[in-house]
């Protein structure tokens, strides 16, 4: 903070408003004075009885003057005087200092808003001050935010516009070449046909990803909240897997501490978390031979962790796994990349049951975490 600074111009007002105040104070004394001493010179009895009384105070035995009433109306004078005039420079000054604070308010106004008032001013405006700097800062906020979400608009479009456009062209080529009836034999036509249909589905899951995601990003999206057993609700789980994951060579064990951990939440909305974690372990656990659930209650919330012992995820993805479309190197294959809206669906899900998700992979074991607040309405903090 540092003082206003008072132009030339400024501290020559300030002189000129003292002055002129020394001016009309002193003519108003002498007015004073002047009609005192008529008042007196013309009743005889006032005379005797005020300002005839030279010493109201002595001291000592030889009554030594102390003080007289005309001194002490002289006095009283003089101090009222110096009030005023310093109420007066006081005044000017303060509305000296708001011209300054308004000149930097326009400033500020005209684009600067990387520019704060940083003057050292009396209580009130200093409280001013605060509220304006307060203000500049939340409308900068709020614009780096509206940008924010329009650069992220422009990046869902151009994302969602490119992975749809990829399987779209794949089925009017494909539907192209029946149109043409350039195919050799029915074989070759059913060929054509069936992969326009699975072009068609990979798009059809691309769209319901896309409203998933849009929907669960809405803060209002209502949450149906029941009290359930989680441990039961992974076991479920594990039991609808079971098949899938025969096939692929890896056993799907479940835990629970305690058994039932019983907590409230959307168990459609978690359902589709805990699906999507599941499917991932399944699409890039390469090499994985066990896939662990577990559940544990640790004071008033819920830790979920879905593992796998297959390879680990880099360290530089493990930050930009729950980012739109963002697919780990490796892994955007047409057998294997989804719509990459799976775990952004998941976190937006987490959040708005007042929770939240990481990712953290070792060489051992690869583990989607989830922290969950029992009661439904409690917001947990991510610890840094």
């Amino acid at each position: 903070m540092e003082k206003v600074h008072l132009t030339g111009k400024e501290k020559s007002e300030l002189w000129g408003e003292g002055l002129i105040t020394v001016i009309l104070l002193l003519m108003l004394n002498l007015a004073v004075v002047v009609l005192g001493k008529q008042m007196i010179a013309s009743d005889p009895h006032l005379q005797n009885s005020i300002w005839g009384i030279k010493n109201v105070l002595t001291f000592g035995q030889n009554n030594v003057h102390f003080w007289s009433w005309r001194n002490f109306f002289v006095g009283v004078m003089a101090v009222v005087d110096a009030i005023v005039v310093y109420w007066r420079l006081i005044r000017r000054y303060r509305q000296m200092q708001m011209r300054h604070v308004i000149a930097e308010l326009h400033y500020i106004a005209d684009g600067h808003l990387d520019h704060r008032i940083h003057f050292e001013v009396n209580n009130d405006l200093q409280k001013v001050i605060s509220s304006i700097n307060a203000l500049v800062d939340s409308t900068v906020n709020s614009m780096e935010e509206e940008r924010r979400i329009e650069k992220s608009k422009d990046e869902l479009i151009t994302n969602v516009s490119h992975d749809i456009r990829t399987p779209l062209t794949s089925i009017i080529g494909y539907l192209g070449l029946i149109e043409d009836k350039q195919y050799q034999n029915p074989d070759e036509l059913v060929k054509y046909t069936h992969t326009a249909y699975l072009k068609a589905k990979q798009m059809k899951v691309l769209v319901e990803d896309l409203f998933e995601y849009t929907k669960s990003r809405q803060t209002t999206t209502p949450l149906n909240a029941v009290e359930f057993n989680m441990v039961a609700m992974l076991e479920q789980l594990a039991a609808s897997y079971e098949l899938e994951a025969e096939k692929k060579g890896i056993s799907i064990q479940v835990h629970g501490d305690p058994d039932p951990l019983m907590m409230e939440a959307d168990t459609e909305k978690l359902s589709r978390v805990f699906n999507n974690l599941i499917i991932n372990a399944f699409k890039y656990g390469k090499g994985a031979k066990n896939l662990f659930l577990d559940a544990q209650k640790v004071g008033s919330e819920a830790i979920i962790k879905v593992s796998n012992d297959g390879d680990p995820i880099p360290n530089d993805s493990l930050s930009q796994l729950f980012d739109r479309f963002y697919r780990v190197e490796g892994s955007r294959s047409q057998e294997t990349g989804g719509s990459g809206l799976g775990l952004a669906i998941a976190q937006s899900f987490i959040s708005l049951h007042g929770g939240y998700i990481y990712a953290d992979s070792t060489p051992e074991l690869t583990s989607f975490v989830i922290h969950l607040p029992l009661k439904l309405g409690t917001t947990l903090k991510k610890p840094q």
